[in-house]
């Protein structure tokens, strides 16, 4: 059984233990401005649900608050939110035969990469999702969604990203029968395009595209149940407009891609009917072009 403690008055208290007896009256008032702000955090983390608080206090600056992120990380841990753990350092990657993965994108068409992503609709049948990079702007340049994927479709893709892009140095990829298909490997060798296949079994050799995939499936595929795959598409692009002129890029500065790279009002993703983007550019067979010379003057006609 507890026994009960005598009263204490608050005067003798504060003078045993030698405080101000104001300091057990004044109580804690938050302004209305950091109420706005915090309020404004929990929007911000409910909206990105796999953003941190570097990010969202970049974001927070953008829109004209004068905050640092001590005070934002204060507010994050004060409202309960998550702070992601910090990833450890990677090392140089190293290949089998001792050489080393060299080639680093240095300029804006030096290195594209691209990749499949798998998924399902809600009744279970799958899809596929073909996504492309710049490596070095980082912008997705197409994230394209279907039932199923063929070497044709590659390549007409690639015509249409060639057409109002530019054609690119390299292009890095694993070795899916998508992409080391002959038709698709001649026709890119005409046109001028390096490309360069990773070792098999080691996807961190395509690293760019891996951790984009990784972020798509992190912060959409595994929250959104598609019912169709026309939902799909549309959710899958809206996501990536959303990537490339809005979501803060850690490796950029905290800036978007987009603006990294040229944009123009014809830019998207074939995902949403490429006929309707590119109907100047439907009647032709992409397999006619032998080389650079005849894409170019194409595109220029």
């Amino acid at each position: 059984m507890m026994e009960r403690l005598p009263e204490v008055s608050e005067r003798r208290v504060c003078r045993v233990l030698g405080q101000p007896r104001s300091t057990q009256r004044r109580k804690h008032e938050v302004s209305e401005e950091e109420e706005r702000l915090t309020c404004r955090i929990v929007e911000l983390a409910t909206k990105y649900g796999r953003y941190g608080y570097r990010r969202i206090t970049d974001m927070l600056k953008k829109e004209g608050w004068r905050v640092n992120h001590k005070r934002i990380e204060r507010l994050w841990r004060q409202e309960g939110l998550k702070v992601p753990k910090r990833q450890p350092k990677r090392g140089r990657l190293w290949l089998n035969d001792g050489s080393c993965v060299r080639l680093r994108p240095e300029h804006k068409n030096h290195v594209w990469s691209y990749d499949f992503m798998s998924a399902r609709t809600r009744d279970g049948r799958p899809i596929r999702i073909f996504t492309m990079i710049d490596e070095y702007t980082r912008e997705c340049l197409a994230t394209d969604v279907k039932r199923r994927f063929c070497s044709d479709d590659v390549m007409e893709r690639l015509t249409d990203l060639f057409l109002l892009r530019g054609v690119p140095e390299h292009i890095r990829s694993d070795n899916g029968p998508e992409f080391t298909a002959k038709a698709l490997r001649e026709w890119l060798a005409r046109t001028g395009v390096n490309t360069l296949f990773i070792e098999p079994g080691s996807p961190w050799e395509n690293g760019y595209i891996e951790s984009f995939n990784g972020k798509l499936r992190d912060e959409l595929l595994n929250c959104e149940i598609f019912d169709t795959l026309l939902e799909a598409k549309v959710l899958v692009e809206m996501w990536r407009k959303e990537y490339n002129h809005h979501r803060p890029h850690s490796s950029l500065g905290y800036r978007p891609p987009a603006p990294e790279a040229l944009t123009s009002s014809l830019h998207g993703s074939a995902s949403l009917r490429p006929e309707e983007s590119f109907n100047h550019f439907i009647y032709f067979n992409f397999k006619d072009f032998k080389n650079l010379k005849d894409l170019n003057s194409f595109a220029l006609s």
